[in-house]
This record gives C-alpha cells, structure tokens and sequence, in this order.
C-alpha cells in the first residue's frame, strides 16, 4: 500500500470515528449518479455481499452460525462501505436448484413471525401466527445495521426475496405463507401457481400481510441514517406492479415518520426488462445484463443511483474490469461474495475474488480523494473510453489494456499533477506534470496490463 493510500484510509476512518451519526442519503440535486447527504458531498457506495449476512442457513450443525462481526471486519479489511442485508423468505433453502456440486438444504432462521401453533408446519415446527411478529427478527435486524454503522457502513435492508420461491425444490411448501404452514386465513391455495401471487397484487389478504411487515421494518429502523431499502431480490417480471406499489407504500409510511431512505428496485429474473427498473418509482436500481452492464456498462445518466451488483450480472462472477468500468461510468459497483463459501461455491477461486475485493476498496479509496460530486462519466475525452472528469480541473482514466492512450485537456488552462495507480499491486506512483490545453498522449508505466491514471490542476 502508497503511503498516500495509507494516510487516505486513515483519515476516512478517522472522519467516521468522529461521525458517528450521519444523516441519511438523499439523491444528489448536483449529480444524481450518487446519493449524498448535508455535507453536500457524493457518497459512493462500493462492497461485497453474501446470502447468510441477516438469516442464519445452517446444515448439520445449528449451531454454526454466522459470525456478524467477523464480516464487518472483513468489509472495512478491504475498504468497502455498503452492503445488502439479505432476506430469505422460506424455511430453507435447497442449492440444486443453484448447479450447486456439493447441494445441501441449509436451514434458515430467524423468520419475521412467531411460530406459536397449534399445529405443526410441514418441517415439523410450529405452524407460524402471521398475526404476531418474532421480536427477535427484528431486533436482529435493527441490531445488525447499528453495528454496521459503527463501522462506517451503509447497509440496504432486503425485504423480500424471490428468486427462491421461483427455483429452490419444494419452496412454496416451505414458505411461511403457504396454508399448511399458518393458521390465518391468506386466501392461497397449495397449487403450484399460488406460490408467484405472494409477489403480486392479486391477493388483498397477503397484501395486508406484507405492508403490515414492512411497517414494522420501517419503525424498526426508521431513525438510523445507515439504511437504505431493497424491495424484493430477482423477482419474477409479473411482480412489476407489485414492486411499484411497495416503493410508493415505504415512501408514504416514512413520510409519517421522520427520516426518509433511499428505496431500490433490482432485476426482475427470469426475463426481467431493464427499462421496468429504470420507469420505477425507486431512487436507486441494479441493473441486468443487457445494455453492456456487465462487460461495457453505458454511462449513467443520472436518471436514477446504479448500484450494478455481480449478483444480477453473472450470478457467481465479476473481474477488476468491471470494477473500475463502472466506477468510471458512474456507477457504485457491488460483489456477490461467495465470503467463506460456506453456504455457495465451497471450493470458489480465492485468488479471482481477492483482486475484486481490493479493487472495490481502490475505486472507493479515488472517491474520497475526488471532487466526485462534481465530476462525470466523459468517455469521449479519452482513446480507452473510460473517464471520470470534471472537465478541466479533474480527471481519472481507466486503461484496461492499453498500454498508451491519449487523453482531450484542452479544457485546461495549466498544468495538472499526475499520479499514476496499478490495480494489480495496488501501489501508485507519481507521473510528474503534465501540460493542459492539448490532447496529450500517456504511456502506462506497468506491466500488469491494466492501469489508472489520475490527473489534478495544479493550485
């Protein structure tokens, strides 16, 4: 690590050691590719995620819980600083349905209502009362995101899942809604069909159900700045209308309470449409695939926040490419980490995961030292196409294997200081002075075969 990237970290941890407390986001008025807060500033939102962060999947052994604490460690280790808290709606989840070489059926716990009877559910607990909630869920949840915020952590707050119910085997039989599984009347039937209707509009009685839940998540967490919330992960494409009406529903409710948090909309999967996020009334969406999210994302116009998260791109996936191509196009890039592969792909390439990790914790590292707030996606001024810049005071520039680029200053009347970052080793280096008012050409000084280059008017 450059003794600048060191004094950086350290003075980002110690801005957030004397600010504990922050005011929650709002989208920028200035440049609403980013969220920010009362300091004016862009807050960039960059980390990793893994399924079992909220809910405990156990197999075998109950009693291998997931360590909470250890993750955030893990988190601040590489300098991330958001994450999404994960639901998981049914009572377990079955990875067959995931290509999974090692499938297990993990058990899942907490759920957010109590299991009081009479009668048992089909795994043999208690059948649940959908009438009373199970503190403890919620006093996870809101435990959860506090200690989140002590370290410095932006936490999206998942509140309903539905690619499980879609995939996983024998899912609607092991959701909480199903009717052998509770004693209130859902108005569901046990037919295959019913399990899709939890996720749309067509069922008033579950409908109740769920705005009930979120009103409790919302008093639950209301009053803490760190949050923001997620409708529903991969959801099938019918539950548009569906999704719609509980982003409007948490944006009315908060509206009751005090403090209002960024609401999201993520892909719709199997055959979910780009265009039905960006048409929501969400503040921040995570994109699919098509348009080039993935391997050459388009840039953000600032319709809405882009948090393109691996998880909807790939899956399992991802590269340091991507990293800092959507970094530079202003997006807030996002890792579905596989983290100890405990519940997915145990035997995952350290290596791969490794080098995405620290590059998130690189770009966030630029976004602290940036004037970001100020600055866009300007992929016309440079050859490689990858360029963040507030034209004639501030550029950053991504080489993903160019070795020699050039790149348009004529906007600059002066001379700009060039520092030069290697993805790889994570080490910079200083490129001296570089005349503005011309487009000037730059040679990477690494082998490595990607680069960054960074370019700041002199005072």
């Amino acid at each position: 690590m450059s003794i600048q990237r060191y004094l950086t970290v350290l003075f980002s941890l110690a801005l957030l050691s004397c600010n504990e407390k922050r005011d929650p986001l709002i989208v920028s008025p200035i440049n609403p590719r980013y969220f920010t807060n009362s300091s004016g500033k862009a807050v960039y939102l960059t980390g990793s995620h893994t399924w079992n962060n909220l809910v405990d999947m156990t197999y075998l052994d109950k009693t291998d819980t997931f360590d909470y604490t250890a993750f955030l460690e893990f988190l601040k280790k590489y300098n991330h600083n958001f994450y999404r808290l994960w639901a998981w709606e049914l009572l377990n989840w079955n990875t067959n349905a995931n290509d999974d070489e090692n499938a297990k059926t993990y058990l899942v716990n907490p759920h957010p209502w109590l299991r009081t009877g009479p009668g048992t559910a089909v795994d043999g607990d208690l059948k649940f009362d959908l009438s009373k909630f199970n503190e403890d869920y919620f006093t996870r949840l809101r435990s959860r995101i506090e200690q989140a915020n002590d370290y410095g952590l932006y936490v999206s707050i998942m509140l309903f899942e539905g690619w499980g119910i879609q995939f996983s085997p024998d899912a609607y039989q092991n959701h909480p809604f199903y009717p052998l599984n509770n004693f209130n009347d859902t108005g569901l039937d046990t037919t295959f069909a019913s399990r899709l209707i939890i996720h749309e509009l067509n069922n008033r009685k579950v409908l109740g159900l769920q705005e009930n839940y979120l009103k409790k998540v919302i008093e639950t967490v209301n009053d803490l700045d760190n949050v923001l919330y997620e409708i529903s992960n991969e959801n099938h494409p019918e539950s548009t209308d569906w999704q719609y009406h509980m982003i409007r529903f948490i944006k009315d409710y908060e509206s009751q309470l005090g403090n209002l948090h960024p609401v999201g909309m993520t892909f719709q999967y199997r055959g979910g449409s780009n265009r039905d996020l960006f048409g929501s009334p969400a503040d921040w969406v995570s994109p699919n695939p098509e348009g080039g999210y993935r391997d050459d994302p388009p840039a953000a116009d600032g319709s809405k926040v882009i948090v393109n998260d691996t998880d909807h791109l790939w899956g399992l996936g991802g590269n340091v490419g991507w990293v800092w191509k959507s970094f530079l196009r202003g997006m807030n890039p996002l890792f579905m980490d596989p983290y100890d592969g405990k519940v997915l792909m145990q035997s995952f390439d350290t290596d791969w995961s490794e080098s995405i990790r620290r590059n998130l914790g690189y770009t966030n590292d630029f976004a602290n030292r940036l004037d970001l707030v100020n600055m866009v996606p300007s992929g016309e001024l440079t050859t490689t196409r990858y360029c963040l810049a507030n034209s004639g005071k501030e550029y950053i520039v991504y080489f993903p294997s160019d070795t020699v680029a050039t790149v348009d200053l004529t906007a600059v009347a002066g001379q700009l200081n060039a520092e030069w970052f290697d993805p790889v080793s994570g080490t910079s280096q200083s490129g001296g002075e570089t005349q503005g008012g011309v487009i000037k050409q730059f040679t990477s000084p690494f082998n490595s075969g990607s680069a960054v280059l960074y370019l700041m008017l002199k005072e």
